[in-house]
Protein backbone atom coordinates (compact mmCIF):
# COMPACT_ATOMS: atom_id res chain seq x y z
CA UNK A 1 0.00 0.00 0.00
CA UNK A 2 1.11 3.22 -0.97
CA UNK A 3 1.82 5.72 1.76
CA UNK A 4 2.82 9.18 1.65
CA UNK A 5 6.62 10.99 3.00
CA UNK A 6 5.60 13.75 5.58
CA UNK A 7 9.44 15.09 5.14
CA UNK A 8 9.70 18.88 3.96
CA UNK A 9 10.09 19.11 0.44
CA UNK A 10 9.56 15.21 -0.91
CA UNK A 11 5.93 14.64 -0.21
CA UNK A 12 6.27 11.84 -2.38
CA UNK A 13 3.77 8.46 -2.40
CA UNK A 14 6.45 5.27 -2.07
CA UNK A 15 5.45 1.33 -1.16
CA UNK A 16 9.31 0.88 -0.77
CA UNK A 17 10.50 1.85 3.13
CA UNK A 18 14.10 1.16 1.25
CA UNK A 19 13.54 3.76 -1.55
CA UNK A 20 16.14 7.09 -1.03
CA UNK A 21 13.94 10.09 -0.26
CA UNK A 22 15.36 13.33 -0.83
CA UNK A 23 14.36 16.42 1.55
CA UNK A 24 15.15 19.37 4.27
CA UNK A 25 15.67 17.96 8.00
CA UNK A 26 15.27 21.91 8.96
CA UNK A 27 12.63 24.26 9.41
CA UNK A 28 12.09 26.87 6.87
CA UNK A 29 13.62 30.67 7.29
CA UNK A 30 12.00 33.63 6.48
CA UNK A 31 13.61 36.66 7.45
CA UNK A 32 13.30 40.27 6.28
CA UNK A 33 12.20 39.41 2.96
CA UNK A 34 13.97 36.32 1.99
CA UNK A 35 13.01 32.72 2.45
CA UNK A 36 15.36 29.51 3.12
CA UNK A 37 15.42 26.36 5.06
CA UNK A 38 17.87 26.38 8.29
CA UNK A 39 19.53 23.17 7.16
CA UNK A 40 21.22 24.63 4.05
CA UNK A 41 22.38 27.74 2.56
CA UNK A 42 20.35 29.09 -0.26
CA UNK A 43 17.83 32.41 0.56
CA UNK A 44 15.46 33.47 -2.46
CA UNK A 45 12.83 36.49 -2.10
CA UNK A 46 9.64 34.93 -3.97
CA UNK A 47 7.59 31.65 -2.08
CA UNK A 48 7.51 30.12 -5.67
CA UNK A 49 11.63 29.68 -5.54
CA UNK A 50 11.19 29.15 -1.90
CA UNK A 51 9.60 26.28 -3.25
CA UNK A 52 11.65 24.86 -5.59
CA UNK A 53 15.28 24.78 -3.51
CA UNK A 54 16.75 21.21 -3.73
CA UNK A 55 16.81 19.03 -0.88
CA UNK A 56 20.10 18.93 0.96
CA UNK A 57 19.78 15.61 2.53
CA UNK A 58 19.16 12.16 1.41
CA UNK A 59 17.48 9.60 3.59
CA UNK A 60 14.41 6.95 4.21
CA UNK A 61 11.00 8.35 3.63
CA UNK A 62 8.94 8.10 6.74
CA UNK A 63 5.20 9.17 7.52
CA UNK A 64 5.67 10.10 11.29
CA UNK A 65 8.33 12.94 10.79
CA UNK A 66 9.09 14.78 13.88
CA UNK A 67 10.17 18.34 14.19
CA UNK A 68 13.58 19.55 15.04
CA UNK A 69 14.47 19.93 18.64
CA UNK A 70 14.63 23.39 19.46
CA UNK A 71 18.00 25.06 20.37
CA UNK A 72 18.58 25.75 23.95
CA UNK A 73 21.80 28.25 24.77
CA UNK A 74 23.25 26.63 28.12
CA UNK A 75 23.64 29.41 31.02
CA UNK A 76 26.34 27.29 32.01
CA UNK A 77 27.81 26.73 35.83
CA UNK A 78 27.28 30.69 36.98
CA UNK A 79 25.44 30.67 40.24
CA UNK A 80 22.32 32.32 40.28
CA UNK A 81 23.23 34.78 42.89
CA UNK A 82 25.97 35.92 41.02
CA UNK A 83 23.63 36.67 37.40
CA UNK A 84 21.46 38.52 40.23
CA UNK A 85 23.97 40.74 41.26
CA UNK A 86 25.11 41.17 37.37
CA UNK A 87 21.92 42.07 36.35
CA UNK A 88 21.17 44.31 39.08
CA UNK A 89 24.56 46.54 38.71
CA UNK A 90 24.10 46.64 34.94
CA UNK A 91 20.12 48.16 35.74
CA UNK A 92 21.94 50.74 38.09
CA UNK A 93 23.99 52.03 35.38
CA UNK A 94 21.26 52.48 33.13
CA UNK A 95 19.97 56.44 33.22
CA UNK A 96 17.00 57.60 33.82
CA UNK A 97 16.20 60.74 31.90
CA UNK A 98 15.98 58.85 28.61
CA UNK A 99 13.85 60.90 26.08
CA UNK A 100 10.56 59.14 25.70
CA UNK A 101 8.89 58.52 22.55
CA UNK A 102 5.36 58.93 21.04
CA UNK A 103 3.58 55.57 20.76
CA UNK A 104 3.59 54.36 17.01
CA UNK A 105 0.39 54.42 15.41
CA UNK A 106 -1.06 50.87 14.88
CA UNK A 107 -0.23 49.75 11.19
CA UNK A 108 -2.67 47.44 9.51
CA UNK A 109 -1.94 43.95 8.76
CA UNK A 110 -0.36 43.95 4.72
CA UNK A 111 -2.20 42.00 2.18
CA UNK A 112 0.19 40.70 -0.77
CA UNK A 113 -0.39 42.16 -4.04
CA UNK A 114 -2.20 39.68 -6.47
CA UNK A 115 -0.27 37.23 -8.35
CA UNK A 116 0.67 37.35 -11.98
CA UNK A 117 -1.52 36.09 -14.37
CA UNK A 118 -1.21 32.72 -15.58
CA UNK A 119 -3.15 30.19 -18.54
CA UNK A 120 -6.17 28.54 -17.19
CA UNK A 121 -5.80 25.99 -19.06
CA UNK A 122 -3.15 23.48 -20.31
CA UNK A 123 -2.14 22.93 -23.62
CA UNK A 124 -3.47 20.22 -24.93
CA UNK A 125 -0.64 19.15 -27.37
CA UNK A 126 2.06 19.43 -24.96
CA UNK A 127 2.93 16.43 -23.08
CA UNK A 128 2.29 16.28 -19.12
CA UNK A 129 5.06 14.47 -17.32
CA UNK A 130 4.41 11.27 -14.74
CA UNK A 131 3.84 12.82 -11.47
CA UNK A 132 3.65 16.45 -12.71
CA UNK A 133 2.03 18.11 -9.42
CA UNK A 134 -0.49 20.94 -10.27
CA UNK A 135 1.00 24.37 -10.44
CA UNK A 136 -2.10 26.02 -8.12
CA UNK A 137 -1.02 26.69 -4.94
CA UNK A 138 -3.03 24.45 -2.29
CA UNK A 139 -4.04 21.94 -4.39
CA UNK A 140 -0.69 18.74 -4.84
CA UNK A 141 -2.57 16.85 -7.07
CA UNK A 142 -0.38 14.98 -9.31
CA UNK A 143 -1.10 13.82 -12.87
CA UNK A 144 -0.68 9.93 -13.67
CA UNK A 145 -0.01 8.77 -16.87
CA UNK A 146 -3.04 8.05 -19.09
CA UNK A 147 -5.66 9.87 -16.81
CA UNK A 148 -8.84 11.48 -18.87
CA UNK A 149 -8.87 14.92 -18.23
CA UNK A 150 -12.54 16.70 -18.02
CA UNK A 151 -14.03 19.42 -15.74
CA UNK A 152 -14.77 16.85 -13.65
CA UNK A 153 -11.37 16.91 -12.02
CA UNK A 154 -12.45 19.74 -9.38
CA UNK A 155 -9.32 21.48 -8.66
CA UNK A 156 -9.73 23.10 -5.49
CA UNK A 157 -6.97 25.71 -4.68
CA UNK A 158 -5.73 29.09 -3.41
CA UNK A 159 -5.69 31.56 -6.25
CA UNK A 160 -4.24 34.87 -4.12
CA UNK A 161 -0.42 34.98 -2.78
CA UNK A 162 0.77 33.99 0.57
CA UNK A 163 0.82 36.36 3.19
CA UNK A 164 3.66 35.87 6.24
CA UNK A 165 3.05 38.36 8.85
CA UNK A 166 4.24 38.50 12.51
CA UNK A 167 4.29 34.77 12.75
CA UNK A 168 0.94 33.86 10.96
CA UNK A 169 1.02 32.52 7.87
CA UNK A 170 -1.73 32.32 5.32
CA UNK A 171 -3.00 33.22 1.83
CA UNK A 172 -4.69 36.77 0.63
CA UNK A 173 -7.87 35.26 -1.02
CA UNK A 174 -8.92 33.88 2.50
CA UNK A 175 -9.26 34.91 6.16
CA UNK A 176 -7.85 31.57 7.40
CA UNK A 177 -4.29 31.86 9.16
CA UNK A 178 -1.79 29.51 11.17
CA UNK A 179 1.42 29.66 13.14
CA UNK A 180 2.87 26.43 11.76
CA UNK A 181 4.64 26.04 8.46
CA UNK A 182 3.56 22.34 8.06
CA UNK A 183 -0.08 23.88 8.84
CA UNK A 184 -0.02 26.39 5.85
CA UNK A 185 0.93 24.18 3.36
CA UNK A 186 -1.90 21.67 4.59
CA UNK A 187 -4.56 24.88 4.00
CA UNK A 188 -7.29 23.81 1.93
CA UNK A 189 -7.83 25.57 -1.07
CA UNK A 190 -10.76 28.25 -1.21
CA UNK A 191 -11.41 28.33 -4.51
CA UNK A 192 -12.43 25.48 -7.09
CA UNK A 193 -11.48 25.04 -10.78
CA UNK A 194 -12.62 22.61 -12.89
CA UNK A 195 -9.28 21.29 -14.19
CA UNK A 196 -6.16 21.10 -12.88
CA UNK A 197 -3.25 23.27 -14.23
CA UNK A 198 -0.23 21.02 -14.61
CA UNK A 199 1.62 22.99 -17.29
CA UNK A 200 -0.09 25.82 -18.49
CA UNK A 201 0.99 27.66 -21.95
CA UNK A 202 4.20 24.88 -21.61
CA UNK A 203 6.15 28.45 -22.61
CA UNK A 204 7.36 31.96 -21.40
CA UNK A 205 5.08 34.89 -23.12
CA UNK A 206 7.92 36.20 -24.80
CA UNK A 207 6.56 37.80 -27.73
CA UNK A 208 3.90 40.87 -28.44
CA UNK A 209 1.57 42.27 -30.61
CA UNK A 210 1.99 46.13 -29.41
CA UNK A 211 -0.81 45.53 -26.74
CA UNK A 212 1.84 45.07 -23.92
CA UNK A 213 4.04 42.22 -23.42
CA UNK A 214 7.97 42.46 -25.07
CA UNK A 215 8.40 43.04 -28.84
CA UNK A 216 11.73 42.95 -30.95
CA UNK A 217 12.95 45.66 -32.71
CA UNK A 218 16.36 46.15 -34.19
CA UNK A 219 17.98 43.00 -33.49
CA UNK A 220 16.89 43.11 -29.50
CA UNK A 221 13.94 42.85 -27.59
CA UNK A 222 12.23 44.75 -25.60
CA UNK A 223 11.31 44.02 -21.90
CA UNK A 224 8.41 46.05 -20.60
CA UNK A 225 8.68 44.96 -17.23
CA UNK A 226 11.22 42.49 -14.87
CA UNK A 227 10.20 41.27 -11.75
CA UNK A 228 11.55 42.87 -8.89
CA UNK A 229 11.43 42.87 -4.91
CA UNK A 230 13.22 45.06 -2.27
CA UNK A 231 13.57 45.16 1.60
CA UNK A 232 15.28 47.45 3.94
CA UNK A 233 17.58 48.88 7.20
CA UNK A 234 16.91 51.88 9.18
CA UNK A 235 19.24 53.55 6.58
CA UNK A 236 18.80 51.89 3.25
CA UNK A 237 16.51 50.20 0.80
CA UNK A 238 17.52 47.31 -0.79
CA UNK A 239 16.25 46.69 -4.19
CA UNK A 240 17.01 43.63 -6.51
CA UNK A 241 15.54 43.72 -10.70
CA UNK A 242 16.19 40.01 -11.84
CA UNK A 243 17.16 39.86 -14.94
CA UNK A 244 19.84 37.37 -16.71
CA UNK A 245 22.86 37.93 -18.33
CA UNK A 246 23.21 41.66 -18.01
CA UNK A 247 26.24 43.14 -19.77
CA UNK A 248 28.21 45.40 -17.15
CA UNK A 249 29.34 47.86 -20.03
CA UNK A 250 26.18 48.23 -21.76
CA UNK A 251 24.35 48.68 -18.84
CA UNK A 252 23.42 52.23 -17.29
CA UNK A 253 22.20 52.92 -14.10
CA UNK A 254 21.46 56.95 -12.79
CA UNK A 255 20.29 58.26 -9.23
CA UNK A 256 17.44 60.94 -9.21
CA UNK A 257 16.29 62.69 -6.14
CA UNK A 258 13.39 60.66 -6.01
CA UNK A 259 14.01 58.30 -9.54
CA UNK A 260 15.80 55.43 -10.78
CA UNK A 261 16.83 55.58 -13.97
CA UNK A 262 17.77 52.31 -15.67
CA UNK A 263 18.97 51.26 -19.07
CA UNK A 264 20.07 47.34 -18.84
CA UNK A 265 20.85 45.18 -21.78
CA UNK A 266 21.17 41.75 -21.83
CA UNK A 267 24.61 39.75 -23.44
CA UNK A 268 22.18 37.12 -24.97
CA UNK A 269 22.78 35.98 -29.14
CA UNK A 270 19.60 38.24 -29.31
CA UNK A 271 19.82 40.97 -26.52
CA UNK A 272 17.00 42.28 -24.32
CA UNK A 273 17.04 45.89 -23.68
CA UNK A 274 14.82 46.96 -20.19
CA UNK A 275 14.72 50.56 -19.84
CA UNK A 276 12.76 52.67 -17.76
CA UNK A 277 12.44 55.17 -14.96
CA UNK A 278 11.03 54.05 -11.05
CA UNK A 279 9.57 56.57 -9.68
CA UNK A 280 10.77 55.78 -5.91
CA UNK A 281 8.82 56.02 -2.84
CA UNK A 282 10.99 58.30 -0.76
CA UNK A 283 14.04 60.88 -1.28
CA UNK A 284 17.28 59.52 -1.85
CA UNK A 285 20.83 60.59 -1.17
CA UNK A 286 22.52 60.23 -4.57
CA UNK A 287 26.19 60.24 -3.39
CA UNK A 288 25.59 57.50 -0.71
CA UNK A 289 23.14 55.05 -3.61
CA UNK A 290 25.19 52.36 -4.93
CA UNK A 291 24.44 49.37 -7.36
CA UNK A 292 26.28 46.28 -8.18
CA UNK A 293 25.31 43.82 -11.19
CA UNK A 294 25.14 40.06 -10.40
CA UNK A 295 24.72 37.09 -12.55
CA UNK A 296 20.93 37.28 -12.39
CA UNK A 297 19.97 40.68 -11.45
CA UNK A 298 20.73 44.11 -10.56
CA UNK A 299 21.32 44.88 -7.02
CA UNK A 300 20.65 48.76 -5.95
CA UNK A 301 21.40 50.27 -2.78
CA UNK A 302 19.33 53.40 -1.89
CA UNK A 303 20.37 55.47 0.82
CA UNK A 304 17.56 56.95 2.46
CA UNK A 305 17.32 60.54 2.55
CA UNK A 306 15.26 60.92 5.82
CA UNK A 307 15.54 57.85 7.41
CA UNK A 308 11.95 56.95 7.36
CA UNK A 309 10.44 53.46 6.74
CA UNK A 310 9.13 52.47 2.94
CA UNK A 311 6.09 50.61 2.49
CA UNK A 312 6.78 50.46 -1.44
CA UNK A 313 9.71 50.80 -3.51
CA UNK A 314 7.44 52.78 -5.93
CA UNK A 315 5.52 55.88 -5.56
CA UNK A 316 2.68 54.70 -7.79
CA UNK A 317 2.74 51.28 -6.06
CA UNK A 318 -0.24 50.71 -3.69
CA UNK A 319 0.85 50.55 -0.02
CA UNK A 320 0.50 46.77 0.63
CA UNK A 321 2.76 43.78 1.07
CA UNK A 322 5.21 42.93 3.92
CA UNK A 323 6.45 46.08 5.84
CA UNK A 324 9.31 46.35 7.53
CA UNK A 325 8.78 48.95 10.40
CA UNK A 326 11.70 50.91 11.24
CA UNK A 327 12.47 52.94 13.88
CA UNK A 328 14.74 54.73 15.79
CA UNK A 329 16.42 54.50 19.39
CA UNK A 330 16.26 56.77 21.88
CA UNK A 331 19.21 58.89 22.65
CA UNK A 332 21.33 57.97 25.96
Amino acid sequence: MAQKCVHKGCGKEYSDPEEVCNYHPGPPVFHEGQKGWKCCKPRVLTFDEFLEIPPCTQGKHSTTDLPPEIEKKAVGDVPAGALDQSLSSKLAEVPTDLPTRAPLAPQPAPTAPPPPPESEDDEPSLEIPEGKECRRKGCHSTYKKGQTRSDEEQCVHHPGAPIFHEGSKGYSCCKRRVLEFDQFMKLEGCKTSPRHLFIGSGQDKKKGNGSGGQSQSGGEESLETVRNDFYQTPSTVIASFFLKKIDKDAATVKFEEKGLVLDLVTSDAVPKRYKTTVPLYGAIDMEKSSFKILGTKLEVSLYKADGASWPVLRSDDRTTGEILQVGRAGRV
